[in-house]
């Protein structure tokens, strides 16, 4: 057992006052809540570049500032979480995050908007912790895995976020307003389900150090983190430009890609439970990575509308439910807290997240584009390579 477990023993009084289902739904819209946030704000990007008149390469400095808040919480989010619980935390910082996101209207400068954009990396990094850490509690209550519809449920709130956006600037109200709100909407849901959080019950042996040393198998699944991360990374970012200028699609279907990859990642996330339920998440994480390379590599070895939109759908569903079993298996370790896991586990897959798309440029830019994308499909042989030799995972 770990030392301080927020995915430990539950109170009686609190597993018999709300049904399982509603534990689930609630923790479910927390998710959606957290994607619905991130998604306005990266819908009203375009519109705060050209309201601070600000140029790409200056954009892409300040934007900087949101992983920069993200990664250097990491360890303090973990502690925190180990020491007050994931349901005390997320009640507090979920609202908080909701008002940093208002903030994002408030900045007139460049300077003020990368200030803003680190606390939202901050207080986002706080909730991811927490709520990931929540949902390692409720799936543990649940009996079997649901871990992976959770996140299905954050990719929903991305999906709404994207349209609520869309609708918001056609109805030509200001980033504010529309920030306002969701921030209003956000408070009220965490108003109404915060109670329905669990609170883990644990007795606390020894003091949580601020850093800890890597167990081997958290460093593993670190690396299967950020192989699957990466190719997230790559596919969000370059998607649209291997469709442009090596499927050579029309320009109204450009977005094909992007669109079949993210739809079939979503759907998985929701499918992919009922499957690791019945053959195992050690099992799954081999066939995710296999899926993934073989959609990759249809995708460049036959780069027509067709084949290349099969095979991004199948790197979709590969890397569906690779980081919600990356974070179970961490969060059930028993040698540190569940927040503590899952903190080094996200700190080395975020990094594949942020190395992904300069590494597709960087490689494009010596070879092309297609080596670069081939280079990717590697990672998902990677996965199942390492799946295979961590005797942690069931």
């Amino acid at each position: 057992m770990s030392t301080i477990a927020d995915n430990s023993d539950l109170s009686v009084k609190e597993t018999s006052r709300y049904s399982k289902k509603t534990i689930r739904l609630a923790v479910s819209l927390f998710y959606f809540g957290q994607g619905l946030v991130f998604a306005s704000w990266a819908s009203r990007i375009p519109d705060l570049k050209t309201a601070l008149n600000l140029s790409d390469a200056a954009l892409g400095s300040i934007l900087l500032a949101l992983p920069i808040g993200q990664l250097i919480t990491m360890p303090l989010s973990g502690r925190l979480v180990a020491i007050f619980g994931s349901k005390k935390i997320l009640t507090m910082a979920t609202p908080l995050y909701a008002l940093c996101l208002t903030n994002l209207a408030l900045a007139t400068h460049g300077w003020q908007l990368a200030l803003f954009l680190l606390l939202f990396g901050i207080s986002g990094n706080l909730c991811n912790i927490a709520l990931n850490t929540q949902a390692v509690t409720a799936e543990g209550h649940y009996g079997k895995p649901i871990m992976s519809s959770f996140h299905g449920s954050w990719s929903l709130g991305l999906f709404t976020g994207a349209l609520v956006g869309l609708l918001m600037m056609n109805l030509h109200l200001t980033t504010a307003v529309h920030f306002w709100i969701i921030a209003g909407i956000g408070w009220t849901h965490i108003f109404i389900n915060h109670r329905f959080l669990l609170i883990g019950k644990a007795v606390q042996k020894e003091k949580p150090k601020f850093l800890m040393k890597p167990q081997g198998v958290l460093v593993q699944l670190g690396i299967i983190a950020f192989c699957s991360m990466a190719t997230e990374g790559a596919m969000m970012d370059w998607s649209g430009v291997y469709f442009k200028e090596i499927v050579h699609a029309p320009v109204k279907w450009i977005i094909l890609g992007y669109a079949s990859y993210s739809a079939m990642m979503t759907i998985g996330r929701f499918i992919g439970d009922k499957f690791i339920a019945s053959y195992g998440r050690k099992t799954m994480l081999q066939i995710c990575g296999v899926v993934i390379s073989t959609g990759m590599f249809l995708s460049v070895a036959f780069p027509n509308l067709i084949v290349a939109t099969i095979g991004f759908m199948m790197v979709g569903i590969g890397v569906s439910v690779i980081i919600p079993m990356t974070y179970t298996i961490a969060g059930n370790n028993d040698k540190i807290p569940s927040s503590l896991a899952i903190a080094m586990v996200s700190s080395i897959g975020y990094f594949g997240f942020l190395m992904g798309p300069p590494l597709i440029g960087y490689i494009s830019e010596l070879f092309s584009l297609r080596y670069s994308f081939a280079v990717v499909g590697c990672f998902g042989i990677l996965i199942s390579l390492l799946v295979r030799k961590i005797t942690a995972i069931r």
